[in-house]
């Protein structure tokens, strides 16, 4: 008959001591390595000001600090438009996009991704589709793109943005107050 309850009368005093309970714990979380409690890093940047060009964005970038922001882990680093990942992992790379057409409304906001810190490649690539607007018009299109991005090496595996396509009037909107153009890097996991 299996034991299913342990009467307290029965254990004398002193027989089960806190040395005995604290190393039988130790020994479960040994079995438990390897496991995180939450997300250790997640980070947002945004574009400060308008662009309006078919290249890369470069310059203009900031880390959100206004209206609760809140930073968790290291964050990302960023030279001249290049994000860098401050640890492995899996992560996700958020692009959300604001793009103002006044005429023809073909643009375009890409999440481009190295391996070897030097060859960029699209993994992502918002669009705001192809539509005549009036001049006396300002229609605000807004977009995302989403990649999961395996950082096997923080040398090498980085990302950058980059526009394309725009049409005349069309411009990407940035603002250093609210994140009307924004990018978030959250780390999901362990590679």
């Amino acid at each position: 008959m299996p034991l299913t309850k342990i009467q307290s009368l029965g254990i004398t005093d002193g027989t089960i001591v806190n040395a005995d309970i604290n190393a039988s714990a130790a020994i479960a979380s040994t079995k438990l390595s390897g496991v995180v409690s939450g997300l250790t890093e997640a980070d947002q940047w945004r574009l400060t000001t308008d662009f309006s060009s078919d290249a890369e964005i470069t310059s203009n970038l900031e880390r959100v600090d206004t209206y609760g922001f809140g930073l968790s882990g290291t964050g990302m680093t960023q030279s001249s438009g290049v994000f860098t990942f401050p640890s492995t992992g899996y992560w996700l790379v958020m692009a959300q996009a604001t793009i103002l057409s006044r005429q023809y409304g073909n643009a375009l906001l890409g999440i481009l991704v190295t391996t070897n810190n030097s060859t960029y490649n699209y993994s992502n690539q918002i669009r705001q589709g192809n539509a005549h607007y009036g001049y006396d018009t300002e229609p605000n299109a807004t977009g995302a793109g989403f990649s999961i991005i395996d950082v096997t090496d923080i040398a090498n595996v980085k990302v950058k943005f980059r526009t394309a396509a725009f049409g005349d009037g069309s411009t990407l909107r940035g603002d250093t107050n609210t994140n009307v153009t924004s990018f978030i890097f959250i780390k999901l996991g362990e590679t």
